[in-house]
């Protein structure tokens, strides 16, 4: 089966965690959200001020996250549809983020120089993880607090290579 849909800008797509709806980040700052297998329009939130780049799914089904080029990391309630929580740490456009496995912490980057982690349920930055250049990609190992990370940093020459790194934490 191959369906075609067209929407202005389409930046990131996610299945929730039962493949029931599916999601997908715009350029005009909204999340639309389809029925599977129907493909039925079951919503579109206003989820951003500007482009909706990024959209993670929790592991445990209860929320997911979007990442905007107004900088901002927003939670939403996935039952509810409803925004629950902004994350503020970051000054440019999120590139990427990610849940850990336990749906505890979320991970967002951009072109800042460190990685965000944050606690869902405070909103409080954990812990930034330092970087020299701009992150495209991070992504929670499904069974521990080990955050893999990829994007262009710069060599001791100063000059753009891509970069791959492992950081990991116990958990309190």
């Amino acid at each position: 089966m191959d369906l075609l849909f067209t929407f202005m800008q389409v930046n990131e797509i996610a299945w929730d965690m039962t493949g029931d709806k599916f999601f997908l980040t715009t350029g005009n700052g909204t999340v639309e959200v389809l029925a599977y297998p129907s493909l039925k329009a079951l919503d579109t939130l206003t989820a951003h001020t500007a482009g909706c780049y990024c959209i993670a799914i929790d592991p445990l089904g209860r929320y997911f996250a979007v990442g905007s080029a107004d900088s901002l990391v927003s939670l939403w309630d996935i039952e509810e549809m409803l925004c629950v929580r902004t994350f503020v740490k970051l000054e440019w456009p999120v590139r990427t983020l990610s849940f850990n496995h336990t749906g505890e912490y979320i991970a967002s980057a951009s072109e800042d120089l460190f990685i965000d982690i944050a606690n869902i349920e405070t909103g409080r930055s954990i812990h930034q993880i330092p970087c020299r250049a701009a992150m495209n990609s991070v992504e929670w190992n499904p069974k521990s607090n080990l955050l893999a990370y990829a994007g262009d940093d710069k060599n001791k020459y100063q000059t753009d290579e891509g970069v791959f790194r492992i950081f990991g934490f116990q958990s309190a």
